[in-house]
């Protein structure tokens, strides 16, 4: 992408390339296209790997998740314990690492 990933301008010497404003306008971007893949379609698309690194700018700045490699498929029927831990340590939610299994996806992100 044109403008690299959001790592590059946070952690690697471009932050002042970002505006508090920019900073809000991407995070929100993000979330949109998350809920878009947990809520739309007839399956729920759990990306279990959202970080940074994964988050792709275009030439406006408009966020693109990329990085699909650990992504779940679920039907809105899913309602599984998952017994197995995908993503980054450092970007999984809380209450699903400490108990080390997420339980009942479709109810935490596909309702």
């Amino acid at each position: 992408m044109r403008n690299g990933s959001l790592a590059d301008h946070l952690f690697k010497g471009n932050s002042n390339t970002l505006d508090w404003n920019m900073r809000y306008q991407i995070s929100l971007g993000t979330a949109r296209g998350l809920a878009y893949l947990h809520e739309n379609g007839d399956d729920c698309i759990i990306h279990c790997g959202i970080k940074p690194e994964n988050i792709l700018l275009d030439i406006d700045f408009f966020p693109k998740i990329a990085n699909f490699g650990l992504a779940k498929l679920f039907g809105r029927d899913f309602n599984k314990v998952l017994n197995t831990i995908r993503g980054n340590k450092g970007y999984l939610a809380r209450n699903g690492f400490m108990a080390l299994l997420l339980i009942t996806v479709s109810t935490n992100f596909c309702n």
